[in-house]
């Protein structure tokens, strides 16, 4: 399991997803170091703007791609609509050595995945559903275009009103990011603590591709100490945007051993939720697992580029 404290953490953030955005065109790609004096100033607001090389339109996933994740039991549970990217929805009785569980696990390439931009610059630029036409002007995509879809359905979550009980931000930046989660945990009733970052691995040796498929829990799962959680989810743009939110409801947090019928090898991150009786009644994971808001806990697994942040003791 990917485990970072948060001064290692930031320490290999920083140069990978601060200081550099990957831009491409033509027929390959070059990053871009935002430390140089001598780079063009950012497109917003001035007259120029991104031109269709710049951004990559395959790094801007659909809706159905990220968020709140499905997942099904193979004896009695249904996708939504068939899609595979929703089977991530378990319950805590599934979680037992030796179970198997079909889940989605999606494949992200880091080098291809949007990056963030300093704060400085991911501030000059707009983050709203009602500036959406100049969004789309200035990274180029046509308003029916599915990335246009995409986008939009960014700002609109983002903009959202929480539900009852949860604080949430749209970090835009790494320092964004950064700054919400200190301000969760300086604010807890523990009180101020150190926080450690929580991620799932695809171990080394294990290729892995996008793949739907049967995983047996190859292990007992690890619960960690987590009274105070911050669970941060990757979201559909043309730069690194995460849903940071935390919910003052009860929550596991479990490290789980996973091994696929191919192979593949995951020390996989779940979160469960006790309380969802906040919880809107269209949610995903109460059509996947056939329960009603408050009816039943929910625990899902996190794929490889979302983060949860707990306390680092």
């Amino acid at each position: 399991m990917a485990a970072m404290r948060f001064e290692s953490w930031t320490t290999i953030l920083i140069p990978l997803l601060l200081l550099q955005v990957r831009i491409h065109g033509g027929s390959g790609a070059r990053e871009l170091d935002l430390r140089d004096p001598t780079r063009p100033e950012h497109p917003y607001p001035g007259n120029t703007k991104l031109s269709k090389g710049d951004v990559n339109p395959d790094v801007l996933r659909l809706p159905s791609e990220h968020g709140h994740h499905g997942m099904m039991h193979h004896h009695h549970r249904h996708g939504a609509q068939g899609d595979p990217s929703t089977m991530v929805f378990f319950t805590l009785t599934d979680l037992k050595e030796g179970n198997a569980l079909p889940v989605y696990f999606p494949k992200r390439d880091p080098l291809a995945s949007p990056k963030f931009l300093p704060r400085e610059e991911a501030e000059s630029i707009p983050f709203s559903s009602a500036r959406l036409p100049t969004l789309l002007e200035l990274f180029n995509f046509p308003r029916d275009s599915a990335q246009a879809s995409a986008m939009e359905d960014t700002l609109r979550q983002c903009e959202a009103q929480p539900i009852v009980g949860e604080i949430k931000i749209c970090a835009t930046s790494l320092e964004s990011q950064l700054d919400f989660v200190r301000s969760i945990f300086d604010s807890a009733p523990a009180g101020p603590s150190k926080f450690a970052a929580l991620s799932t691995s695809h171990l080394a040796g294990s290729s892995h591709t996008a793949s739907f498929q049967n995983y047996t829990i190859s292990g007992p799962p690890l619960e960690v100490a987590a009274p105070t959680m911050v669970a941060c989810h990757t979201m559909p743009y043309p730069y690194a945007v995460f849903y940071c939110h935390s919910q003052k409801s009860p929550n596991r947090v479990f490290q789980v051993p996973l091994l696929g019928e191919n192979g593949e090898a995951v020390q996989a991150l779940a979160v469960c939720h006790l309380d969802t009786s906040q919880w809107s009644p269209e949610h995903v994971s109460f059509r996947v697992l056939g329960i009603e808001p408050g009816s039943s806990h929910v625990c899902h697994f996190f794929p490889a580029d979302h983060l949860v942040w707990v306390p680092a003791n």
